[in-house]
């Protein structure tokens, strides 16, 4: 029987680097990258505008890459997602995935500073002007109420950076 893959996936407040970072080990470790961002983009144009629309579509999103993610870990690809794994019951979401099929995990947790973030989302609004009115100051605040940084009894694989690397 073929060894089952490995799943990446990142945990990080809002301007932590989960994207540019999930590209990255993606090129490195010669994965399958499936972006959140792209999907949505791709099925809802225009139609998400607030936290509370990303938080419905992402939910009605998660059933059919659950299915995705798992046929391509059981005959050994390697998958990184950058899904957000920003609390409790989003981690269990992908534990619960990769233990129906015996894969393995690594969770990367980018663990930067409030401050270290803003400064990197200011950054990607003016590389994405497109992304500004959602990138801001106030809706990082509000996203960020909703934080849990992982911890080690949740039974997860965390690799963590400072942001100092």
């Amino acid at each position: 029987m073929k060894q089952a893959g490995t799943l990446y996936f990142f945990c990080g407040k809002m301007g932590a680097g989960k994207s540019t970072k999930s590209k990255q080990l993606a090129k490195d470790k010669h994965a399958v990258l499936l972006s959140e961002d792209e999907w949505l983009s791709s099925l809802y144009p225009n139609q998400i505008t607030s936290f509370e629309e990303y938080l419905k579509f992402s939910a009605q999103l998660k059933p059919l890459v659950k299915k995705h993610v798992q046929n391509l870990l059981s005959v050994g690809a390697d998958v990184v997602m950058d899904f957000p794994a920003n609390t409790h019951k989003l981690r269990k979401w992908f534990l619960d995935l990769v233990s129906e099929v015996n894969a393995s995990h690594q969770l990367i947790y980018l663990n930067l500073t409030n401050e270290q973030c803003l400064h990197q989302i200011a950054q990607r609004r003016n590389a994405q002007p497109e992304r500004a009115a959602f990138d801001t100051e106030a809706v990082f605040v509000h996203v960020t109420k909703f934080f849990e940084a992982p911890e080690a009894s949740e039974g997860i694989t965390i690799l963590e950076f400072s942001g100092k690397e």
